[in-house]
C-alpha cells in the first residue's frame, strides 16, 4: 500500500505544480498522512511555490525531454529557456544538472558517488551553475523530498517520468 500512496503523492505533486502552477513544495513524510480511510492527507502548506505560466511551461518541457530519454541537446535548450545558465554553457552539464534537480539521482551512483550531493559537486567543477532561475529552487526541492521518500520506501524514483503525462498535457495546451 505504501507504493500506491507514493505513486497518489507523485501523481498530485506533478499535477499542482505543472498543471495549476501552484505547489507545496514541502512534501516530507511529516507533510503526508494516511487518513483511516485510506485516503491520503497533505498538511503544511507553508512552503507553496506559484510558478507563473511561462515558467510552468518551461519546467514541462523540461520534464518532458528528461522522461522521454532526449538527447542532452534537447533537455539543455528548455534548461536554457527556463533560465538556468552555467559558465561554459555545455549541452552536457546543463542536462546533468536537469537530471539532478528533476528527474533522478541514478546516475551519480551509477558513476560511483556515494551521494548526490558529491555527484552535483563534480559537476559544478566542470561546468558551474551561475544562474539557477527562482522559480526552479522549489520544483527541484519537491523533486528531492519526493525522491528521498520513494528510498526511504525502497522505490527507484524518477520523477520526470511521473510527471510526464501533466508535462505533455501542458505543452499541449500551450502550443494551441
Amino acid at each position: 500500500q505504501a507504493k500506491s500512496m507514493l505513486d497518489l503523492l507523485l501523481d498530485v505533486s506533478g499535477h499542482q505544480m505543472l498543471m495549476d502552477g501552484v505547489f507545496n513544495s514541502d512534501p516530507h513524510p511529516g507533510n503526508v498522512l494516511e487518513l483511516f480511510d485510506g485516503r491520503l492527507g497533505l498538511i503544511d502548506y507553508g512552503q507553496v511555490q506559484r510558478l507563473k505560466e511561462d515558467d510552468r511551461i518551461a519546467l514541462a518541457n523540461i520534464v518532458f525531454h528528461i522522461g522521454n530519454g532526449n538527447s542532452d541537446e534537447k533537455i539543455a535548450s528548455a534548461m536554457r529557456e527556463f533560465g538556468f545558465r552555467t559558465k561554459l554553457d555545455t549541452n552536457e552539464a546543463l542536462a546533468k544538472f536537469g537530471a539532478i534537480f528533476f528527474d533522478s539521482d541514478a546516475e551519480g551512483f551509477k558513476l560511483g558517488f556515494s551521494s548526490p550531493q558529491l555527484y552535483f559537486e563534480s559537476i559544478m567543477k566542470r561546468d558551474p551553475l551561475v544562474v539557477v532561475p527562482d522559480a526552479a529552487v522549489m520544483a527541484a526541492r519537491c523533486s528531492f523530498l519526493l525522491r528521498g521518500l520513494g528510498s526511504l520506501l525502497q522505490q527507484q524514483i524518477r520523477t520526470s517520468e511521473r510527471w510526464q503525462s501533466h508535462a505533455q498535457v501542458v505543452l499541449k495546451s500551450s502550443a494551441q
